[in-house]
């Protein structure tokens, strides 16, 4: 796949939070409920079973089938890799496969990818895994990393961390206040989704970065106007300016594919659009 350096890296398969196994399927199934802020009554409702069944099956009085976990998992839209440990707790065998992104298997899987990240140049793209490890990224991207610390270009590198660390591309962004408290967001839905604590101690790290030293103060940055939040930043071509997207496969049943995601940058000005289109000639 094409990458920008050595240090972009594939994820590698993780194996489920060690007490997860030692749990029972009910404690799990309920503290995914809490999370999608769902009563029973409403998951009994959509799942199509009584109210009683899905207490017994919480309180362990009664162990689901391997069909009524699934249907469940479902119903909560709970991570395929969390799936796996809900079916473990509940003495089965894990459904969903886990493999490196260079496994013969996925072969189709990352022509897809290459070929969105070289389709979308002149403009940036990259794909990160679930902790925002950046597994491929195009030519594109370059002039946004610039002059950032080679301790942050070293694998895995992290697209979060090496946007906001102040030793990154940080004192770069126009509108880091803006950007910061955009990335801590999205980051945070995320948690809320998958529950998972590697995302919690990343989001407590970059919370903590100070701002840049040369940084404009929030009120001193120009008002955002738009539907989005632009990233604004000083490039050796100019200031740029950037909308981003994420694409994520369909129906996945491979995790490494599941928690794989391509960030794309558009052009947010036609200026931005104009000096990529020029500088790629």
């Amino acid at each position: 796949m094409n990458t920008l350096a050595h240090a972009f890296v594939a994820p590698s398969p993780v194996p489920p939070a060690a007490g997860a196994a030692r749990r029972s399927v009910g404690e799990l199934l309920r503290e995914w409920r809490l999370r999608r802020r769902m009563s029973q009554l409403l998951l009994a409702t959509e799942a199509d079973i009584s109210t009683r069944h899905l207490s017994f099956v919480e309180s362990g009085r009664s162990l689901p089938s391997r069909e009524m976990v699934m249907h469940l998992a479902e119903r909560l839209e709970v991570p395929l890799r969390e799936r796996n440990a809900l079916l473990v707790a509940a003495g089965y065998a894990p459904l969903y496969r886990e493999r490196a992104l260079d496994d013969p298997q996925l072969a189709a899987a990352r022509e897809a990818v290459e070929l969105v990240l070289r389709g979308h140049e002149p403009y940036p793209a990259l794909a990160v895994d679930r902790h925002w490890n950046i597994v491929a990224a195009n030519a594109s991207l370059a002039p946004l990393i610039g002059d950032a610390s080679p301790a942050l270009l070293t694998a895995p590198v992290n697209a979060l961390r090496l946007s906001l660390h102040p030793e990154g591309v940080a004192p770069r962004i126009v509108n880091w206040h803006a950007w910061r408290a955009h990335l801590l967001a999205r980051l945070q839905r995320q948690i809320e989704a998958s529950a998972d604590p590697a995302l919690v101690a990343l989001h407590d790290e970059l919370a903590a970065y100070p701002a840049p030293q040369h940084a404009l103060p929030a009120a001193a940055e120009p008002l955002q106007q738009s539907i989005a939040v632009p990233l604004r930043i000083r490039t050796a071509l100019g200031e740029l300016s950037f909308y981003s997207t994420t694409t994520v496969f369909g129906t996945p049943v491979d995790i490494t594919l599941s928690e794989l995601a391509i960030e794309a940058f558009f052009p947010a000005d036609p200026q931005t659009a104009k000096t990529l289109r020029t500088q790629s000639i």
